[in-house]
C-alpha cells in the first residue's frame, strides 16, 4: 500500500505580519525537508493570517500576501506544502477567495478555493469571499490528494464526498478553526463520519495561536482510511509534527488530476505512530486563556502587563493565567486598598505574589478618594453614601493602573469574568478600564474550579486556600458581599448560561421550572448591561457563545420575552 510521510505544520501566524509569517513558514518547511517528508501542511490563510478580515479589502494587501506565497512556493522542492492564502479573481481583483496553494519545486502547481464559507457565530466570510466550484485531484508522491479548506468539511454538501468518489485516496482539509470547548469532540465527530462515509484517509491541519478574541488549539491529526488515528499534534503548542501512514489503493479516478510531486516514497523507516494526548478539560481551558493573553500582550507590542489584585479569585486567577503566558517577571501586581478593604484580601494578595514570583506594590486609594468625595460634596447635597461612592473608588483604581501602565508602557488586564459581564456587575470606566479582558468569558463558577485544578497541577496551593473560600465581595462598602445583590452563582451561572448562550427568554425558563421573579429581574440586567459590554475590553473566547463578535445584540433594545408587555418607548 502507498505510504506518505506527512508535516503537520501548526504554526502561530499573526494578521497583517506578511514577512515574520513567511519566515515561520520558512521555518516548518525546513523542518520537514530535514524529516524527508513528502508533504508539509499550513493552515487557512496561513501567509495573511486568521481572520484578515476588513483588511481583505485592500487591494495591496491582497497582492503583498500573494507575493509572500511567492516566497513560500519558490522555497519548495520534492517535499510539497499545501498553504492558505487570499486570491482575486484576475480578471475582478473585487472578487476575493479563501485559497490553498499546492507548491513544488519552486512554484505553485495549483489552487483549491473554498467552497463552504462560514457565516455563523464567529464566522462572516460571506462578507469577504466568492466560493469556489471546482474539484481538483493532485498527484503527490505517487498518492491522489484531494484539497479542502475548513467548512468544506462541515457543510452537508461537501466537497470531501465528491473528490473521494472521484479517486482521492486522501484529503487533506486545512483550517483555522477557532477554539471553543467542546469543540475538538465536534470535529472527531465529523471527521469519523466523513472517513466511515468515504473509505479515505483525512489530514486535518490547524491553526495554533490567538487573534483578538479568537484562540485556536492547533490538536491537528490524521486519520487513515479504517478510521485509526495513526497521528494527533499538541493543544495550544507550535509544533512540526511528522507523521508516516499508509493510505488506501487506488481508486479508479473520474477528476482531473494534476501532478505536484512525481517521485515515489524513498526508502526509510517508518516512524511511529505518536498521538499527543488530549488535555483534561480544565487544562485546555486554562491552556487556552494562556495563549489568548500571551499572543494579544506580544502581538501588540508589549511585553509586560499590570493589573489590580484584590484578593479576590478573579484577579488571583487572572494574576496566575499572565504569570504562565509572559513569565513571572513581565507581571506586576498592584494591590489598592481602600477603607473598606479587609486586611485578609491584603495578606492574601502578597501571599499569592510570593508564590507566583511576580512584582507588587501597595497604593491605597483613600487619600484620592476623600479627595473626590470633599470635592463632590457640595453637588451631592450631603446625602448618604451609596452607588456612586462605591463606583467612584472603582474609577480611582482604574485610573491608578492607566497611569502605571502609561508611565512604564504596560498593558493594563482586566480581571472581570462573564458571570458578572453578562448581568452588568461591574463598574464602567472602572474594573472593566483596560486593554484585554483575560477571563472575560469564563463563568464564576469555572474560575473557582480553574484555581482548584491549577493548584492540584502545582502539587500546592499556589493561589491560597483564603483567595478560594472567601465570599465573593467587590468590597467597595461594610461587609458587602456579592450574594446580596445577585443571587449564588451556582445558581446564577446555569441560568446565565441559558439566557446568554442557550438564546432562551425569560418565559421559556420559567416554563422550563426556573422562578419567575429571579429570572425576569436576570433577565432584565443582562439586556441592559449590553452597552457596558460594548464598552469594556475584548478577551479571550472559550465557550460557544461568547460576549463579542458570536454575540451581536442591540443596545437600545426594549424586547423582554417575558409575561407582559414588552417596555415602550418613551415619547417626548
Amino acid at each position: 500500500m502507498p505510504s506518505l510521510r506527512i508535516a503537520l505544520c501548526q504554526v502561530d501566524v499573526v494578521v497583517g505580519a506578511l514577512d515574520s509569517n513567511v519566515d515561520l513558514l520558512l521555518s516548518a518547511l525546513d523542518e520537514a525537508n530535514q524529516a524527508d517528508c513528502d508533504l508539509a501542511v499550513f493552515p487557512e490563510l496561513a501567509i495573511c493570517g486568521y481572520p484578515p478580515e476588513d483588511l481583505v479589502y485592500k487591494r495591496a494587501f491582497v497582492e503583498d500576501n500573494r507575493a509572500a506565497l511567492a516566497s513560500v512556493a519558490a522555497a519548495t522542492a520534492d517535499c510539497a506544502a499545501i498553504v492558505g492564502y487570499v486570491d482575486a479573481d484576475p480578471n475582478n481583483p473585487d472578487v476575493l477567495l479563501n485559497a490553498a496553494a499546492i507548491c513544488a519545486n519552486g512554484e505553485v502547481k495549483g489552487v483549491y478555493f473554498k467552497q463552504g464559507l462560514p457565516n455563523y457565530d464567529v464566522f462572516d466570510e460571506k462578507r469577504y469571499f466568492t466560493p469556489g466550484t471546482e474539484l481538483p485531484l493532485w498527484s503527490i508522491a505517487g498518492v491522489t490528494v484531494g484539497v479542502t479548506i475548513c467548512e468544506d468539511m462541515w457543510i452537508e454538501d461537501t466537497p470531501c464526498v465528491p473528490m473521494a468518489d472521484g479517486g482521492a485516496q486522501m484529503i487533506v482539509n486545512i483550517n483555522a478553526s477557532p477554539y471553543h470547548q467542546d469543540k475538538i469532540e465536534q470535529r472527531n465527530e465529523i471527521l469519523d463520519a466523513l472517513v466511515a462515509k468515504t473509505g479515505t484517509a483525512f489530514v486535518y491541519l490547524n491553526l495554533v495561536g490567538a487573534q483578538d478574541e479568537l484562540v485556536f488549539d492547533g490538536a491537528s491529526v490524521v486519520i487513515d482510511s479504517s478510521g485509526k488515528k495513526v497521528a494527533r499534534a499538541g493543544q495550544f503548542v507550535e509544533h512540526v509534527h511528522v507523521a508516516d501512514f499508509q493510505v488506501a489503493e487506488p481508486k479508479e479516478i473520474t477528476l482531473p488530476v494534476h501532478e505536484v510531486t512525481s517521485r515515489t516514497s524513498p526508502s526509510r523507516s517508518d516512524l511511529p505512530p505518536k498521538l499527543v494526548p488530549l488535555l483534561p478539560p480544565l487544562h485546555e481551558i486554562w491552556e487556552a486563556l494562556v495563549t489568548g493573553c500571551r499572543d494579544y500582550v506580544y502581538n501588540n507590542g508589549f511585553t509586560d502587563i499590570c493589573f489590580g489584585l484584590s484578593g479576590g479569585i478573579d484577579s488571583a486567577v487572572t494574576a496566575a493565567i499572565a504569570a504562565d503566558a509572559l513569565g513571572p517577571r513581565h507581571v506586576h501586581a498592584v494591590m489598592m486598598p481602600s477603607r473598606f478593604s479587609s486586611d485578609h484580601s491584603v495578606s492574601d494578595s502578597e501571599v499569592l505574589c510570593h508564590n507566583l514570583g511576580i512584582s507588587s506594590q501597595i497604593i491605597p486609594i483613600e487619600p484620592a478618594h476623600q479627595a473626590f468625595l470633599e470635592m463632590l460634596d457640595p453637588s451631592f447635597h450631603g446625602s448618604e453614601p451609596g452607588l456612586t461612592e462605591e463606583n467612584l473608588q472603582s474609577r480611582i483604581r482604574g485610573v491608578t493602573l492607566m497611569a502605571l501602565a502609561n508611565f512604564n508602557r504596560w498593558l493594563v488586564l482586566t480581571t472581570g469574568n462573564k458571570s458578572e459581564l453578562a448581568v452588568g456587575y461591574s463598574t464602567l470606566y472602572g474594573d472593566t478600564a483596560g486593554a484585554f479582558a483575560v477571563i472575560k468569558d469564563a463563568w464564576k463558577t469555572q474560575v473557582y474550579a480553574l484555581a482548584e485544578d491549577y493548584n492540584k497541577r502545582a502539587g500546592r496551593l499556589v493561589i491560597p486556600e483564603g483567595i478560594i473560600t472567601k465570599a465573593p465581595s467587590a468590597e467597595l462598602r461594610p461587609d458587602q458581599r456579592d450574594d446580596q445583590s445577585l443571587p449564588p452563582y451556582d445558581k446564577l451561572d446555569p441560568l446565565l448560561k441559558e439566557l446568554v448562550e442557550n438564546n432562551k427568554t425569560a418565559s421559556e425558563l420559567v416554563a422550563d421550572g426556573y422562578d419567575l421573579e429571579t429570572t425576569q429581574r436576570i433577565a432584565r440586567l443582562v439586556d441592559i448591561a449590553e452597552f457596558k459590554r460594548r464598552q469594556s475590553p475584548l478577551g479571550t473566547r472559550i465557550t460557544a457563545r461568547a460576549f463579542g463578535r458570536d454575540r451581536r445584540m442591540p443596545i437600545t433594545n426594549l424586547y423582554r420575552g417575558a409575561a407582559g408587555r414588552d417596555e415602550a418607548p418613551r415619547r417626548f
